[in-house]
């Protein structure tokens, strides 16, 4: 397994380590269920190294990577960021991913670890100029309703000024998002990979602070709707299919366009849900989806949801049924799940006026 900068401060915070995508990261520290509440309450910080960097230098550069994406890169201001993705030529997701506008002439890509190797030679091929970063780049992610105070407790005040999806570049070189996976108040914090182990102790000495791994990043997107790449998003699913048509620039010409325009005119595709239970059973991975004793779709990714206090999930659904409100069955024991609009959890800090 590979190790990101931070490994080895995950045994003093006693974490479990697995394996994902290759990387050795931690599942849990003090338990997924007490990290996913102090982070809805308070703050946790996640470990997310193991993400792929990308600088994109150059109007002919950063036209090409808006060639490429969904979504147009080249209209973002500066300071802010977009939710885009990576299409194969049959419009079947590779990545979903965001960029930063950090200048005019500046675009910082960042990516999902899964397809990391195809997202990097796809970019290398296409985009003139592009510098691939993730080694040298580590990634902390600081999220809950108290995360600006623990940013202001190291010299990150400056960060107050940021709006929801908003982006800059500290004086020493860090880049950093108002962002997050959490639906809390958060932000993105991109350091150079030798300095990330010294920061990492200074979030983890503030008093509100506590360490989360993947179980709880889990739980938390999974109570926001957040679908997770391949999982819920994978090269089987198009832009369409995974609710992210806010996100097309449809005026652009990038991969795949032809078969989305046909598939919208269509309108017979299947659509990413989300789903809540009426107990603590969740509709776990891999379950059929029935309606009227009929299947009609499969649940991708499911748990239980702490702060919603049932079992939740997200699953593929016929159009016609994706309605809020349809009531299906999920798994062998056929009990009832029933389609809601995300979010599930409804009380999130994240697009909240910071004071």
């Amino acid at each position: 397994m590979q190790n990101t900068p931070l490994s080895a401060e995950y045994a003093r915070h006693g974490g479990r380590v697995v394996d994902f995508h290759g990387w050795g990261l931690p599942v849990h520290f003090s338990g997924i269920i007490e990290e996913h509440l102090h982070v809805r309450s308070k703050a946790g910080m996640f470990d997310c190294s193991h993400m792929g960097e990308f600088v994109i230098r150059g109007a002919a550069g950063i036209a090409a990577l808006s060639d490429l994406v969904i979504g147009d890169i080249v209209s973002v201001p500066v300071g802010r960021c977009r939710y885009t993705a990576l299409l194969r030529q049959d419009a079947g997701v590779i990545d979903d991913c965001v960029a930063l506008k950090l200048a005019e002439d500046e675009v910082l890509l960042v990516t999902n670890a899964g397809p990391l190797e195809e997202v990097a030679a796809l970019l290398a091929e296409n985009i003139p100029g592009i510098e691939n970063v993730s080694e040298e780049t580590a990634k902390i992610d600081i999220q809950g309703p108290r995360a600006l105070e623990v940013l202001r407790s190291v010299g990150f005040g400056d960060v107050q000024v940021l709006k929801f999806w908003g982006t800059m570049r500290m004086n020493d070189g860090i880049v950093i998002a108002r962002a997050g996976y959490t639906g809390e108040l958060g932000y993105e914090l991109y350091i150079p990979a030798a300095d990330a182990p010294a920061l990492w102790r200074a979030f983890a000495d503030y008093p509100d602070v506590v360490p989360c791994g993947l179980g709880a990043r889990d739980t938390l997107r999974s109570e926001m709707g957040y679908p997770l790449n391949g999982d819920d998003i994978t090269t089987a699913t198009t832009p369409l299919e995974a609710a992210m048509n806010r996100f097309i620039a449809w005026k652009s010409n990038f991969p795949g366009k032809e078969r989305l325009e046909a598939q919208r005119e269509a309108g017979n595709y299947q659509v990413l849900v989300s789903l809540r239970s009426p107990n603590r059973r969740a509709p776990r991975s891999g379950y059929e989806l029935l309606h009227e004793g009929r299947k009609i779709g499969n649940v991708t990714s499911g748990t239980y949801g702490p702060s919603v206090g049932c079992g939740i999930g997200l699953g593929y659904v016929p159009l016609e049924l994706a309605q809020e409100g349809t009531v299906l069955q999920a798994g062998p024991r056929k009990h009832n799940v029933i389609v809601e609009a995300p979010p599930l959890y409804k009380l999130g800090s994240g697009r909240k006026p910071v004071v």
